[in-house]
């Protein structure tokens, strides 16, 4: 691992504090904070990194093909997708006795417009935002820190499926651990894709517009 400057280590630092203070604060903006915090974090990376932001959180030009984003990400999600409503829900909800509570989602039911609206708000928010946060930043700065070894990695997927399943904290205890498994598991896919953040906003993005179909009919 190459020694940490001054700038590398500062700067996330103050990064994070912000992050915090937007998440947890006494500010609630809603389906944009992650898009705020988004910006904020190519800004940082940015200045980290004295330019190439977009290189340095996963955005590999190469690996945005035809047959990753188009035909492989979407697989990808259909079969996480599968896992979650077969295995997942179905096995935490068996061990907790709680359902997931999807009533902030109750008005998508039945209703295009308001789920087209949703559609790009997920892909933007959610897609785009959570994994230049989770995976894109918080993953790599974690590396950055504490090295690939198989510990440390393993340490971190699991600790931040965790937190990723915190901020979920309104679908309930059930939907907490469900979505901490997902996330540990995008967490794990960014890391056999050797970092390509191309192909796991893909995966997340078809992996919510799916659940996002699947409401519309009903089947939430």
């Amino acid at each position: 691992m190459s020694k940490i400057t001054l700038r590398q280590l500062l700067i996330p630092l103050i990064t994070i504090a912000i992050i915090c203070f937007l998440w947890f604060g006494p500010m609630r903006i809603g389906y944009i904070e992650n898009i705020i915090i988004s910006l904020l974090i190519i800004i940082a990376t940015y200045i980290e990194y004295k330019g190439k932001p977009f290189l340095a959180l996963g955005f590999q030009r190469d690996k945005f093909t035809f047959k990753n984003i188009f035909i492989l990400a979407p697989l990808v999600a259909l079969g996480l997708f599968a896992l979650y409503v077969f295995v997942l829900v179905p096995g935490i909800t068996k061990l907790t006795e709680a359902p997931i509570d999807y009533s902030s989602f109750d008005q998508l039911t039945g209703n295009l417009p308001a789920c087209l609206v949703a559609l790009l708000v997920v892909w933007i928010s959610a897609g785009f935002g959570e994994e230049i946060i989770f995976r894109g930043y918080f993953m790599r700065q974690f590396v950055k820190f504490f090295g690939e070894s198989k510990v440390s990695i393993s340490f971190n997927i699991v600790l931040l499926g965790c937190f990723f399943g915190f901020m979920h904290s309104y679908q309930g205890i059930t939907g907490q651990i469900v979505t901490g498994i997902v996330g540990a598991l995008l967490a794990l896919i960014f890391y056999l894709r050797k970092y390509d953040l191309w192909f796991v906003v893909a995966v997340h993005g078809c992996f919510d517009t799916i659940a996002i179909i699947c409401i519309y009919f009903g089947l939430a």
